[in-house]
């Protein structure tokens, strides 16, 4: 499930290679289950200040410790069309899309249409035909579905899914993606 997985802060000493230096001090973090890159992103940004803080103040205990070679990987740019959102996929990899790229730059979907970014989810309990929407803006994907819990049209403001529905309403039945 999406709250199974982890990641964490590294302090680690300056080498030549891009984040390849011996590693001082770290700490993990649970990712929860409907937490966003952005929600991620401001949790280890206080972690990284804490522990470089307290690395500081034991720089000459710290024991600098190799980082392994095997696993490295890199992580390339991330293309628009890879942030279209494919409804036959199982709903926890989409669920997982939406928050992981959440809000930048925004996993995306087409409503009647028109591009729209989809910002937050969760597993929802339904079934249907991948990219129809069933209730509430609970979406069927190849596997399960997610429930549309905060989206974003073009020129406007990120919204959550009831103020969503109060402005543009999309009924169920709706195909979402375009085909």
């Amino acid at each position: 499930m999406a709250g199974d997985r982890d990641t964490g802060v590294c302090i680690m000493q300056m080498e030549a290679g891009l984040d390849t230096g011996p590693v001082l001090l770290r700490e993990a973090l649970a990712i929860g289950a409907e937490e966003t890159a952005a929600e991620l992103h401001d949790r280890l940004s206080a972690l990284g200040a804490q522990l470089i803080v307290e690395a500081l103040a034991r720089l000459d205990d710290l024991v600098p410790e190799a980082q392994p070679g095997a696993g490295v990987t890199y992580a390339a740019k991330i293309d628009k069309a890879e942030a279209r959102v494919d409804w036959t996929r199982p709903a926890v990899e989409v669920d997982r899309l939406i928050r992981a790229l959440s809000p930048f730059p925004g996993a995306w979907t087409e409503i009647a249409g028109e591009r729209v970014k989809l910002l937050g989810s969760r597993l929802a309990e339904a079934k249907g035909t991948p990219g129809e929407v069933l209730d509430n803006l609970a979406v069927a994907c190849g596997e399960g579905a997610v429930q549309l819990t905060r989206l974003q049209r073009a020129g406007k403001a990120a919204q959550d899914a009831e103020a969503f529905q109060r402005g543009w309403p999309v009924p169920a039945g709706t195909r979402l993606g375009g085909e």
